[in-house]
Parts: C-alpha cells; sequence; structure tokens
C-alpha cells in the first residue's frame, strides 16, 4: 500500500514557510485531479525562482506578488503544461520582469487528452531547458538542479534544491495520489525509468505542486513502483478472467477509485498497455488504443 499524505493546513492566499528556503502559497483551485489546489513555490529571499505559477487565476498572483515585498523573482521555472501549473507563468513574468523557464512539449495534443488532468496549456517558455544534466539555476544562499522526469507528461521537469536535498515534483511524485499517465504524450516506460531516477538521488524530502511533502521518499517511491507492477498484475488477471477491452477492465481494477476518475483511469491503463506490448507480453491487431482489444501473447 501507498503511504498516502494528505494532511496540510493550507488558507488560499496565505504565504507558509515551510522551510528555511521555501515558501508556498495555494491557489483557490481544488479538485478531482489539483486536490486541495496548486502549490506556488518561492525558493530562496530577496532573489527569489518561482516554482509552478499555477492556473491563470487573479487572486492567486495577487497572492504571489504580495509575498515578495522589496523581492527580485530571477527565475520562473515550470514543471510542465497543465493549466494547473504553468499559464500563471505569463502574467507573474509580466509583473515581475522575470523569464519563464521550462521544457515545450513535444508530443501534438490530441482531442482525449485535452479533456483529462486540470487540461492542457499551449506552454511556450522564454529560456528550454532540457534537464538532461548540468542545468543550473542559483541565487542567493540556493541553487536549483533541473532534471528531465517525462512520464507524466514529455517534458515534465523536476528542480532538485541542494542546499536542502529537496525536490519539487510537479505531478511526477504527489502524496496524496498515484498519477495519471495519459498516452500520447504520457508513457509508462518513461514514468518508471523517471522513478527509479529520482529514487536513485536519495532526497531528504519530496515537494510535489499539490498537498503536503512527502518526508520519508525512498519506501514511498517503492510503494509507487510497486504499484505500478500491481495494476500490471491486475491488467493481466483481467485478461486471463475474459476482457478483452479497457472498457471492460476498468470498473473492476478500479472499483475503490471515484467513478468520475474512471476517464483518466482507462488512459493510464492504456499506458500500461502499450508498454505491456511493447515489451511481448500483451498483442493487439494494429497500434493499442482505448477502444482495441486485446490477448496474452502466446
Amino acid at each position: 500500500m501507498i503511504p498516502y499524505v494528505r494532511e496540510i493546513d493550507i488558507d488560499y492566499g496565505r504565504c507558509d514557510q515551510v522551510s528555511p528556503l521555501i515558501r508556498r502559497v495555494t491557489a483557490r483551485n481544488p479538485g478531482p485531479f489539483t486536490f486541495l489546489g496548486t502549490g506556488t513555490y518561492i525558493v530562496g529571499k530577496g532573489e527569489v525562482a518561482v516554482i509552478d505559477p499555477g492556473p491563470d487565476i487573479g487572486e492567486h498572483l495577487e497572492a504571489i506578488l504580495a509575498a515578495l515585498p522589496g523581492e527580485t523573482v530571477s527565475h520562473i521555472l515550470i514543471t510542465h503544461h497543465h493549466l494547473d501549473h504553468s499559464p500563471l507563468a505569463r502574467p507573474l513574468s509580466a509583473a515581475t520582469g522575470a523569464k519563464v523557464w521550462g521544457r515545450a512539449v513535444a508530443t501534438p495534443l490530441v482531442e482525449d487528452e485535452v479533456k483529462l488532468e486540470a487540461g492542457y496549456d499551449q506552454f511556450v517558455p522564454d529560456v528550454p531547458v532540457t534537464g538532461a544534466g548540468g542545468e543550473v539555476f542559483s541565487g542567493p544562499g540556493w541553487t536549483l538542479e533541473a532534471i528531465h522526469t517525462p512520464g507524466h507528461t514529455s517534458n515534465h521537469i523536476c528542480y532538485a534544491l541542494a542546499e536542502e536535498n529537496a525536490l519539487f515534483a510537479g505531478d511526477h511524485i504527489m502524496g496524496w495520489s498515484t498519477t495519471v499517465i495519459t498516452p500520447p504524450d504520457g508513457d509508462m516506460g518513461d514514468y518508471l525509468r523517471s522513478l527509479a531516477l529520482i529514487q536513485a538521488r536519495g532526497f531528504d524530502t519530496i515537494w510535489p505542486t499539490h498537498g503536503p511533502p512527502i518526508t520519508d521518499p525512498a519506501p514511498f517511491i517503492d510503494a509507487y513502483i510497486a504499484h505500478r507492477h500491481d495494476r500490471e498484475r491486475q491488467i493481466v488477471e483481467r485478461l486471463v478472467a475474459g476482457d478483452i477491452t479497457i472498457k471492460a477492465m476498468v470498473p473492476t481494477i478500479y472499483a475503490a477509485v471515484d467513478p468520475r476518475l474512471h476517464v483518466p483511469a482507462a488512459h493510464s491503463v492504456l499506458a500500461q498497455m502499450i508498454e505491456l506490448v511493447k515489451t511481448g507480453r500483451v498483442v493487439t491487431d494494429g497500434a493499442p488504443g482505448l477502444n482495441s482489444e486485446y490477448r496474452l501473447a502466446s
């Protein structure tokens, strides 16, 4: 079982000092994909970086600016292009003069994807970030490293804070829930490899964009990885039981999940199925899709 952490003290618009170098301002956008809302992080003092400004909500922009009296924003850093993470970057940039850093999405959006999650932003950074290694952003007393963690999205970037051995994980790892993987931009194989990459780094704290921090990351990530392997096992079991479509599988596999989430759950099953087809354990006629029929390989 994943040791979820869901207890968090927030007040929309309030700026909370959550560690010596980190402040958090939470947007008023609670929902099934955002938990209690988007947590925008401010790193440093005097000259600061802002991570995931969040949705384009005027009161949230005002709250971020109110948290920064007399301070300079040197970097606006985006983890990925969802509407609950990146749209406020442009208004914040206009208000502060700071450039926006991040990785543009490479996969063309499709209609089904746009309806899922909190929606997709047509995000284009001022300065592209690859996260391939060696990209560092710094200010007085703080150093952030970009780490490319594809899976949830192809352009997902996490940011490591060296001084606190902490990771700003965006939606790559969340304490309150598992992460939705939506093909074609989301990729289960990439996601598992990215989880292993973060696990190997040995961070002391993980700060997701939504919800409270994960303060014991190693067993949490172990459970996150085990959960994905267990989902794979459940899919194989449903194939053995005679469920040959994703639509037939989801109500059983996700029986304990809010039915409102069954549509994105189907996309996560598709992501898992695509990986099973890639590795030769499952076969289908043509490209794997939500409406395809599947069978175990001989």
